[in-house]
């Protein structure tokens, strides 16, 4: 029988790795060419990964919570009816002896072999918590040490004690030889819990969030700056056809989709803000993709509305509306996350009146839209009732700088100001 290799496939432009959530099939399971074979994460979308072939899945090598390279081994699988080819087999062979030292590795070697095998997240977590590996029963593939087994030993306060940890010299000349995966990243300093206290493992999409967040943060220096827009007019054309619009549309008209499609508009007058960085370049994007954040639980996911300039009022309310659900529903494909150029957050949706976004990596800019207030406001001398919102926006610093970011927050504001029944079409 022929053995191949199903390894993390691309799942989405510019993801580079994904974490297995899940595997849907066992060692011993038949599956057809297709199939679903596991359930991955990356930072833009959960997928599921196909087998490439029919056949048995003869051992599993990545366990759920690996995080895999694109390209890296997940499974082999036996591919039934096919004829064994011997330069697969030498190569697997080789292979194992490289890992193990033998090329016919017994039962018991192979069990030395995968206990030795340290994923990424199992060496973070256990250096975090000062765990000593050599000390932790797997309950993995030939005594392989998971991720759940270092969580259980967290839950359950095992923190390795000083002598322990003096005694790690060892394990740690050990753990490179033995495993080919990527050099764990710096640790964090450990945080000790009180009594209690509820510990909640950072993994799935809290995971993929909190990397990305600091990627944003350590690669891009942020500058911010706010604007005050009077909305009243925009506020009384929203609210005279609101009624109309969800009885014929089946959807609301948010006002939302009046401030992304005022923003799509000023996006073509200063493209500069619909760019990234790229190193020794600015790259100026073509299309204007607004990204949007919808929140869903502890989750946080960021879906496009694409060419958002060529869109209605109600096309971008439709895109929003149908994005939103995708997103509650868990049905967000790898497409509906890609291609973003520029993001406008939705903060006021909770009531805020003053927030600082961080950039949604590697776009240049993002737009906090807050909260809508009514409040006294000077015109001619005269105290007046008006509808106001602060828009708040974060630039890359090393694109942006505030002349242009001024001039397009400025734009955005008349924009919307200028806004009514007689200059606005809702189709």
């Amino acid at each position: 029988m022929t053995i191949e290799k199903i390894n993390m496939p691309q799942l989405g432009e510019s993801v580079t790795e994904g974490t297995i959530s899940t595997w849907l099939v066992k060692e011993g399971d038949h599956v057809n060419k297709y199939d679903p074979i596991a359930e991955v994460m990356t930072d833009k979308v959960n997928a599921e990964v196909p087998s490439s072939f029919s056949g048995v899945i003869k051992d599993i090598i990545a366990q759920e919570g690996d995080t895999l390279e694109v390209g890296s081994l997940m499974c082999h699988i036996e591919i039934e009816g096919a004829a064994e080819r011997p330069e697969e087999s030498d190569s697997d062979s080789q292979s194992k002896s490289n890992q193990e030292g033998s090329a016919e590795p017994s039962d018991q070697s192979s069990d030395q072999s995968m206990k030795k095998r340290y994923s990424p997240a199992v060496l973070r977590l256990s250096q975090e918590h000062g765990i000593n590996l050599e000390e932790v029963s797997g309950t993995g593939r030939g005594g392989r040490i998971t991720r759940k087994d270092i969580e259980a030993v967290i839950a359950q306060g095992g923190k390795a004690s000083a002598d322990t940890q003096k005694q790690e010299v060892k394990p740690e000349q050990e753990m490179p030889s033995a495993s080919t995966e990527s050099a764990p990243k710096p640790t964090a300093v450990p945080v000790d819990s009180q009594a209690g206290d509820v510990e909640i493992p950072v993994k799935g999409v809290r995971k993929m969030i909190a990397d990305n967040m600091v990627k944003s943060k350590t690669e891009i220096p942020h500058a911010w700056m706010t604007v005050e827009v009077d909305v009243t007019n925009l506020v009384a054309l929203r609210n005279q056809v609101k009624n109309e619009f969800k009885q014929n549309e089946g959807y609301s008209l948010t006002y939302f989709a009046f401030f992304v499609k005022a923003v799509a508009q000023a996006l073509k007058e200063y493209p500069i803000l619909n760019s990234t960085w790229a190193g020794d370049r600015i790259i100026k994007k073509k299309d204007i993709n607004i990204s949007i954040a919808v929140a869903k639980d502890d989750e946080l996911f960021v879906p496009v509305i694409k060419q958002a300039d060529e869109l209605t009022v109600k096309g971008i309310a439709r895109n929003i509306y149908e994005l939103a659900q995708k997103a509650r529903n868990g049905k967000l494909t790898a497409e509906d996350m890609q291609g973003g150029t520029f993001t406008v957050n939705n903060t006021g949706s909770f009531g805020s009146v003053s927030s600082m976004g961080v950039i949604n990596h590697p776009q240049a800019a993002i737009l906090q839209v807050e909260s809508i207030v009514k409040r006294p406001v000077i015109i001619n001398d005269m105290f007046a009732a008006r509808d106001m919102v602060n828009l708040s926006l974060s630039l890359d610093h090393r694109v942006l700088d505030g002349l242009v970011c001024g001039r397009f927050l400025n734009r955005v504001k008349n924009i919307l100001e200028e806004m009514n029944a007689q200059t606005t079409s809702i189709y």
